[in-house]
């Protein structure tokens, strides 16, 4: 009886031996078939063709940032909206006028960045 009950495991054995091994096979004929070439060339950053003109490490300014936490927080936002229009029908003036609230919230908010200068590019 037992040993019906192992031999049903023998072949989940052997396609997790056989998981195991492939990638291993895999990369060690990789690095026998491919040419060992490199040098200075392969090493240099590549930007689309064009040379880099500075480190890939420099500091950027705190507008992109604020730019992009800006873009993520209005987009969270507007994503309500889209529970709202499936129960329009359900809601009525209820779901009406706490959308309008809500908006009105979103455009101060808005209108509050734009007069910070949060969103000046230049």
């Amino acid at each position: 009886m037992e040993q019906n009950v192992l031999a049903g495991y023998i072949p989940i054995f052997l396609f997790m031996g056989l998981t195991l091994l492939f990638p291993i096979v895999t990369l060690l004929a990789a690095r026998l078939i491919r040419p060992q070439t490199g040098g200075a060339g392969k090493l240099a950053p590549y930007e689309c063709g064009v040379d880099p003109d500075s480190d890939a490490r420099q500091r950027y300014a705190i507008r992109y940032y604020v730019v992009a936490i800006l873009f993520v927080i209005f987009d969270v936002e507007t994503v309500f909206l889209f529970p709202w229009a499936i129960n329009f029908n359900r809601l009525a003036l209820f779901g009406l006028i706490e959308m309008l609230v809500f908006l009105g919230i979103l455009i101060v908010g808005y209108v509050w960045i734009i007069k910070k200068g949060a969103l000046d590019w230049a």
